[in-house]
């Protein structure tokens, strides 16, 4: 595979970064040898290895979802600092656009 060209300048200017030229060659280096690593990963062949969403096993830690008894409407205001209508009072906090 033949190594692109990467213009690190150009890419700071996208970013809005303003780099040095020593930081400039540096990052360039640094991404020249990130693409020599890619290029040797891609020797391998991994058409049968099935892809992995973890690098662990993950088991679901979670309880069984059974419905139980809900509150009452008074019971879930009755600590509230502010209801009305028979629903929790909040303060606004979206302003307008106008």
């Amino acid at each position: 595979m033949e190594q692109p060209n990467i213009d690190v300048a150009y890419i700071a200017r996208l970013a809005k970064l303003s780099l040095t030229p020593e930081e400039t060659e540096s990052f360039s280096a640094d991404l020249n040898q990130v693409l020599a690593h890619v290029a040797q990963l891609e020797q391998w062949d991994t058409t049968d290895v099935p892809p992995m969403y973890h690098p662990l096993p993950v088991f679901d830690a979670v309880r069984e979802d059974i419905p139980g008894t809900s509150l009452s409407n008074e019971a879930a205001l009755a600590n509230a600092p502010a209801a009305e209508d028979g629903q929790f009072r909040v303060p606004k906090v979206v302003e307008s656009a106008h």
